[in-house]
């Protein structure tokens, strides 16, 4: 017997390279899922490619719940969560954008939009380790590095929306790796999937026998055939997997002196890696890390699109809110 599904929500999450529109449940399991070419060129465009991902998802896959509460965006930079507003998709960009009004006119639908790796935050919060842990960080390493930060149950925010941008942490005081915030040394420009890449392209006329491939028509060189060549003894990934080790590992200590937490999970593509993560850990000093008692660990959640699942607690939150204050004016 096939159980009926009453409500769910429909969920986006914005990344540099694919935006991923799924149909989530409010406990989070995802019923359906369609990924689409991301173009992040400004907010507009990006916007635009939402909605066009949104609409052709309507259109081919459908939905399998009766009813849809709402519609939850995940968006790369700075959000304001509670007005929905856009705020700045990168330093130098910026378009304030009221994204839930857009969306809310066109689809008839409320909306609720978050900054993306917050989203994934708040969903490991909901349902994952913060059924544990009340004081966790979660630290995606992908495209690019962020992190979420939950501290006595409470996910921290900030004064500007831009808290969690640790991608930009100097890890490195005698690197010469240029970053485009202005400083040298950013853990984002060695560690991440993007800063792997160009490390293997800076550093490529200095290891003449390297195996791995050198990319053509302007693609990346994944992180996970860098890291399967460091495992086969290649010196430029060995070079590379290891200098990205070690930024990680400062980065991972620098954050437990700040804010103290009992687990850190690791979210993103780079770090899904048993290899890298085995390499990231073996350089954590113990003294450091003696009061984080899970250490480095994966999602507890059943789907892998963590992200998806928090775009849809978004939106599912703002149908909440939008109730409450229905009930408060009657």
């Amino acid at each position: 017997m096939i159980t009926e599904i009453s409500e769910s929500v429909l969920a986006v999450d914005l990344g540099g390279t694919s935006i991923v529109v799924g149909e989530v449940t409010p406990d989070g399991e995802v019923l359906g899922i369609k990924s689409y070419a991301s173009d992040t060129t400004t907010q507009s465009v990006a916007l635009a490619a939402i909605i066009r991902a949104i609409d052709d998802y309507k259109g081919t896959i459908g939905f399998q719940a009766k009813k849809q509460l709402a519609i939850g965006i995940g968006l790369v930079g700075r959000v304001d969560e509670k007005r929905g507003i856009w705020i700045e998709i990168e330093p130098g960009k910026t378009e304030v954008l009221d994204v839930r009004g857009i969306i809310e006119q066109r689809y008839g639908l409320t909306c609720g939009i978050d900054n993306d790796v917050a989203c994934a935050t708040k969903a490991e919060q909901q349902f994952g380790w913060g059924k544990e842990s009340q004081n966790f960080i979660y630290l995606n390493v992908g495209t690019g590095i962020a992190a979420g930060m939950v501290a006595e149950g409470h996910y921290v925010n900030g004064a500007s929306f831009n808290s969690g941008e640790i991608g930009h942490m100097v890890v490195s005081m005698d690197s010469d790796v240029a970053c485009g915030c202005g400083r040298k040394g950013c853990v984002e420009r060695i560690a991440s999937g993007l800063g792997l890449h160009e490390r293997v392209t800076a550093l490529r006329n200095q290891y003449p026998g390297t195996a791995l491939p050198e990319p053509t028509g302007g693609e990346r060189v994944a992180a996970a055939v860098i890291f399967e060549a460091a495992q086969g003894g290649d010196e430029l990934a060995l070079k590379v997997s290891e200098d990205a080790a070690k930024a990680l590992a400062a980065l991972v200590m620098n954050l437990v002196r700040v804010s103290d937490p009992d687990t850190i999970v690791l979210g993103g593509g780079v770090v899904k890696n048993d290899y890298f993560a085995g390499r990231v850990q073996s350089y954590l000093n113990p003294k450091t890390m003696r009061f984080v008692a899970h250490q480095l660990v994966q999602t507890k959640q059943a789907t892998t699109e963590v992200g998806l699942a928090g775009a849809a607690l978004a939106g599912w939150r703002a149908s909440q809110r939008n109730g409450e204050e229905m009930k408060n004016r009657g």
